[in-house]
């Protein structure tokens, strides 16, 4: 187990090119922190720096106390986990796992003793003695953990671990990680991905990065529910929540809002006097709009309606330009296609962003 600390933290290539800047994050022993972010945000960019496979341009890291920016990435007590597996084709399942203890001089007991472990955990017991062709692409992924297992780093690092896998396979082994963390309560765990479900189900917190910084840290619910920022509300959660402008026309405990569209709505988010006026856009997520009474937030006629049996998506045209605002409604709801849809939302679960900044973290 150990603690990581980035300061100020920066990538850039050719001196030019800068990919991440003033990263600063702390991440403690036992946590399974992970990196979201949309392709080219930087996330498989910082975690190979983590591991030494990219060299840090400015700024420090530690790991247990220790700055390791100049530290080889054999001597950092780190393990990482490939997308490509990276097993020897030509060795077993035995000999891979074996490999890297070998090569450290590791009596042949405490390695037999460490492989047996691992492979109990993993239920790889009965795949020991396979070639990785004779594996399923689940069962490698298991033999790639198992690899790290088996050298009880201080850091495990898995680089989108499951994006080779299909639907099934990425759900059964992402619950084989998930049972693999509560295992392991002590070991700290960096996960990158771009799937939002193996984020939010499997994080302690998730790290948002966007424009070649960190946009939010928090635990799935804080991301969900109190996201800092337009990014991060659009980013966390799917389909992604609808904003709808509207200027700001009673402040207090509770805030009215004059939608562009004409609608009136209260949110339960406190303002002030000085915010009268103010331009805002108003977010709702799709699964947060009901039909029912109340005060209407989104009336227009729905276009496309995806039937997915427990929930139906509604899809309707943007009157403010942009991507197509979204409902979720719970259940199966038919000959909705090409009607006038009324639907509402509890004031509760309206958010209120300005100039891109929630209201709530001024």
């Amino acid at each position: 187990m150990a603690d990581l600390k980035l300061s100020q933290v920066e990538k850039t290539y050719g001196g030019a090119v800068n990919v991440l800047k003033d990263i600063n994050l702390e991440i403690k022993a036992g946590e399974l922190i992970v990196f979201v972010g949309p392709s080219g945000c930087g996330k498989s960019t910082l975690l190979r720096m983590i591991a030494g496979l990219e060299q840090i341009t400015g700024g420090t890291l530690e790991i247990d106390g220790q700055v390791v920016n100049d530290i080889p990435p054999a001597q950092r007590g780190i393990a990482m986990v490939f997308q490509s597996y990276a097993l020897y084709p030509h060795m077993t399942v035995r000999d891979n796992m074996a490999f890297a203890l070998k090569i450290a001089g590791k009596p042949a007991q405490e390695i037999d003793a460490a492989i047996a472990r691992a492979a109990k955990t993993l239920q790889l017991e009965e795949y020991l003695d396979r070639l990785p062709k004779a594996l399923s692409g689940g069962q490698r992924q298991r033999v790639a953990i198992g690899r790290s297992i088996v050298r009880d780093p201080k850091v495990y690092l898995f680089d989108e671990p499951l994006s080779n896998l299909d639907a099934a396979l990425r759900v059964a082994t992402r619950i084989e990680i998930a049972q693999l963390k509560e295992s392991m309560p002590d070991s700290t765990m960096i996960y990158v991905t771009h799937d939002q479900v193996e984020a939010m189900t499997l994080a302690s917190r998730i790290v948002v990065l966007a424009d070649k910084g960190i946009s939010q840290v928090g635990t799935p619910l804080d991301l969900y529910e109190r996201p800092e920022n337009e990014f991060v509300a659009q980013f966390i959660g799917s389909p992604a929540m609808n904003l709808l402008p509207g200027d700001i026309t009673a402040t207090g405990a509770e805030t009215r809002v004059k939608l562009k569209s004409g609608a009136e709505v209260v949110a339960a988010i406190p303002t002030v006097a000085s915010d009268l006026g103010m331009s805002v856009n108003l977010g709702v997520r799709p699964e947060d709009l009901v039909q029912g009474s109340g005060p209407v937030l989104l009336e227009a006629e729905v276009n496309i309606v995806e039937a997915l049996g427990e929930v139906t998506v509604l899809y309707f045209e943007n009157p403010f330009g942009g991507d197509p605002l979204i409902a979720k409604l719970p259940g199966v709801h038919k000959g909705l296609r090409g009607q006038q849809v009324a639907l509402t939302a509890d004031k509760s679960k309206l958010h209120l962003f300005h100039n891109g900044r929630s209201l709530l973290y001024r």
